[in-house]
């Protein structure tokens, strides 16, 4: 295996691990990057761009090696990155997380929403999760229909009362909130305020300028069991996935039929729930800025936001994911569902593979990209094995 990038003295194992997703974990294209302490100590990327890019060499025609610049979907790793943008309005003293969504977006109010706080929205505790008549790839994508059918839509509990994975509604829920605060769309703001200011690697909607970089994405079927990991997911889940009527099922169909994620469309539209595009090293880069000045700029949060990206607003039963789950604002954090690296971590995995997380503690910015989405929901073992090499390094 060819790997590119280099790693700090210390940081070996991350290497190795690496190399064994590939040569053990079915990896086919992928980026590892970790920050400590604002210092990048990781910063590796091995195989294909694309994920049927056969050796990723280009000697058999089967597309260009993986590059420096390479960029993929990362799915529902990019909540992670989207709701730095609800919590950075907060210390700015715009949005009021203990205010109805109401107060900011009259229209949401209906279908028994009045009472949904913005922080039940962050947390999955919205109480829409899906949506009665699903939205189509160019609905989804229009940047209107999604707000007016969330906003529609009748609660499938009372918001605040029980939290569930809002795994598409995510989308159109804190993009329409930041438009009603902001007056600019959600990935606009991230860009001008967060991202573009230090050169991270990461949009939601992306600019058509940096659509070669980005590579193809698509199913692989790893080994179903490796170093004592169980990667396929608990039965439970498959059997609530696999009932069309279950609001697992649902949640996820809430865009139908699935939109190709190789479409340009999709690429550049606005979907924070799991249309974010980046590099490993935006991802890493983006969570070391939140708990401290790093060599692309000075921190995002301060200590008081750090701590309450952090801070359990949702655990127990989640009604959609049917596993025990906890979520602080826009943040999963670490639990048996969701391995992240310590109880202070707070992060998100996309589903089928990436991940990203701070972990405040250690002082640890990580981020895993990959072309080839496993079957995994929160806990891929490839992401896994990366986040115990970091634990060893430490």
């Amino acid at each position: 295996m060819d790997v590119n990038g280099t790693v700090a003295e210390g940081f070996e194992a991350v290497r190795d691990a690496f190399v064994r997703n590939f040569e053990v974990l079915g990896d086919r294209g992928a980026a590892v990057a970790v920050y400590r302490d604002g210092r990048k100590v990781v910063d590796l990327w091995a195989g294909p761009g694309d994920v049927d890019g056969g050796d990723g060499d280009g000697a058999d025609g089967g597309g260009e090696a993986w590059a420096a610049g390479t960029a993929q979907v990362v799915r529902s790793a990019t909540k992670g990155v989207a709701a730095v943008v609800p919590l950075l309005l907060h210390q700015r003293g715009l949005l009021d997380l203990d205010a109805p969504v109401a107060a900011y977006w009259p229209e949401f109010k209906a279908g028994g929403k009045e009472r949904a706080l913005v922080r039940d929205l962050l947390a999955h505790r919205a109480g829409v999760p899906a949506l009665d008549v699903p939205l189509t790839p160019a609905e989804a994508e229009d940047g209107l229909s999604g707000a007016r059918a969330v906003a529609e839509q009748q609660a499938f509990w009372e918001p605040g009362s029980a939290h569930g994975y809002h795994a598409q509604t995510y989308s159109w829920l804190l993009s329409e909130l930041v438009l009603r605060v902001t007056g600019a769309s959600l990935g606009q703001w991230l860009a001008q305020e967060v991202t573009g200011p230090r050169g991270l690697e990461f949009w939601i909607g992306l600019p058509e300028g940096e659509r070669a970089r980005v590579g193809r994405v698509g199913p692989v079927d790893p080994p179903q069991t490796a170093g004592g990991l169980r990667t396929r997911p608990r039965r439970n889940v498959s059997e609530a996935y696999a009932d069309p009527s279950s609001l697992t099922r649902r949640a996820f169909a809430a865009i139908t039929p699935p939109p190709d994620e190789n479409d340009p469309a999709f690429r550049a539209a606005e979907l924070p729930a799991s249309g974010g595009i980046g590099t490993a090293r935006g991802l890493a880069g983006l969570y070391a800025a939140l708990l401290g000045d790093t060599e692309d700029g000075a921190r995002l949060f301060t200590p008081q936001t750090a701590r309450l990206a952090g801070t359990e607003l949702s655990s127990g039963p989640d009604r959609v994911l049917v596993v025990n789950t906890r979520f602080g604002p826009g943040y999963m954090l670490h639990s048996p569902a969701s391995p992240l690296m310590s109880p202070a971590s707070f992060g998100h995995p996309g589903r089928g593979g990436s991940l990203g997380f701070a972990d405040p503690e250690a002082g640890i910015g990580f981020g895993y990209v990959t072309n080839a989405h496993a079957k995994s929901v929160t806990a891929d073992p490839r992401a896994q094995s990366l986040v115990r090499a970091v634990q060893s390094a430490l």
